[in-house]
């Protein structure tokens, strides 16, 4: 392949590698997957079943005021903290050595056009590797959010998103997942770390967001698109 071949070849991969970042999708407040239910699913239906007690609602008489129905509202404390570390070594070597001696006849050397057949062909391959990595985070901070759907066995799907607008753009955060009612404190809070199968996304759009990421071309030079 010519050196033109192959920079034209980079040339398409860095610009299909560009636009894919360009059309990243950009989140936008009152996503549907994480807004508040509708009124409509909010209406108790229209039941008699005495002065005081309701079947249609899930409240208790004597316990704590606290998030059990679909609309109800829940504060989730973010108390999120991971740490990773991985590292790994690779190192091989192989050495090889082929020798092929002068070939004579009737005492005398075999050669034509005064080569001869003498050779001495030594071959050597030695790898080294190393990686290592190291990455924490964290997330504090508070979030309420509504709960969406009551599971036959009580267990509370809830879901909900954040939003500050900054002088530099906007920072969001978003939740969904699942929670027991006997977790929910009697201040209708719980730790994010007792919500189950939950998803946190925080980010940020903007000229802040934009300021914090490479530019297409560095992207693929620095992505295995890139051949060296």
């Amino acid at each position: 392949m010519s050196i033109v071949k192959l920079v034209c070849s980079l040339g398409v991969l860095a610009t299909v590698s560009g636009c894919s970042t360009v059309n990243r999708e950009i989140p936008e407040p009152g996503d549907p997957a994480y807004a508040p239910m509708p009124a409509q699913y909010l209406r108790a239906p229209s039941e008699v079943n005495g002065s005081i007690f309701q079947v249609n609602r899930n409240y208790g008489l004597y316990g704590d005021q606290i998030a059990l129905n679909v609309g109800d509202i829940l504060t989730v404390t973010l108390a999120e903290k991971t740490t990773a570390s991985k590292k790994a070594e690779t190192s091989y070597g192989k050495d090889s050595e082929l020798l092929i001696n002068e070939g004579t006849l009737f005492g005398s050397s075999i050669s034509a056009n005064n080569l001869s057949m003498l050779s001495d062909i030594n071959l050597e391959r030695d790898f080294d590797g190393e990686a290592e990595s190291d990455q924490s985070n964290s997330l504090d901070g508070s979030i309420s959010v509504t709960v969406s759907e009551v599971l036959p066995n009580g267990v509370l799907r809830i879901r909900g998103e954040k939003w500050l607008t900054l002088s530099q753009g906007d920072e969001y955060i978003r939740l969904t997942g699942l929670v027991r009612p006997e977790d929910i404190s009697t201040a209708n809070t719980i730790p994010s770390t007792k919500v189950a199968d939950a998803r946190i996304a925080y980010g940020g759009t903007g000229d802040f967001d934009q300021s914090n990421r490479m530019g297409w071309a560095s992207r693929f030079f620095n992505s295995e698109w890139f051949p060296f």
